[in-house]
């Protein structure tokens, strides 16, 4: 599947709040993400994502494996998406560390998780606030095939609209460069 999937950094972070709030009640989150890569980078330059992500809720938590390969849509940057639950995330680290992928970014995400259908689509929009990043993001994302893909990118930007988000918001910078570049300055 593609997560096909627009984000923003938003001019009005608490209005888009009250919009997502008329969809779906939100769920806290933080997210810690250990991005992995070989050492000369080989999986970034190529658009790739290797991953294993905790997620924290009042609900428990969870690891997650993701891959990512790189994006059919230069525009939105929607990629195809491997994911599966872990059961032991350290062991899943040790793996991929001893095949040769060291981790390469670490960082962590405050989120606001909206679950909600409209159109006949599932979607998940995220409030985003990364510490070491000035500004809130805002991402929307639905499940697509390639063949559904403009279909899918259409209906995200629907969703925007709806919640007040303009095309001069939208961004597909990546939080691992972002991050990596504020670390380079500090």
């Amino acid at each position: 599947m593609i997560e096909a999937e627009l984000k923003a950094r938003l001019a009005d972070p608490a209005t888009v709040r009250d919009a997502l709030a008329e969809f779906a009640e939100p769920e806290m989150a933080t997210y810690r993400d250990t991005y992995y890569d070989t050492a000369d980078g080989s999986l970034d330059r190529a658009g790739r994502e290797l991953r294993v992500r905790t997620v924290e809720t009042v609900a428990g938590v969870r690891h997650l494996l993701t891959y990512k390969e790189p994006a059919v849509d230069a525009g939105s940057g929607s990629k195809p998406e491997y994911e599966t639950t872990l059961a032991d995330p350290a062991a899943v680290a040790y793996i991929i560390e001893a095949l040769g992928y060291p981790p390469a970014t670490m960082l962590t995400k405050d989120c606001e998780n909206f679950r909600f259908d409209s159109g006949g689509r599932s979607f998940l929009a995220t409030v985003v606030r990364v510490p070491e990043l000035d500004g809130t993001f805002l991402e929307v994302e639905t499940q697509a095939l390639e063949e559904d893909l403009a279909e899918a990118l259409d209906a995200v930007r629907a969703v925007l609209a709806d919640l007040g988000v303009d095309e001069g918001q939208l961004t597909t910078e990546l939080y691992t460069e972002a991050v990596r570049a504020a670390r380079a300055d500090s």
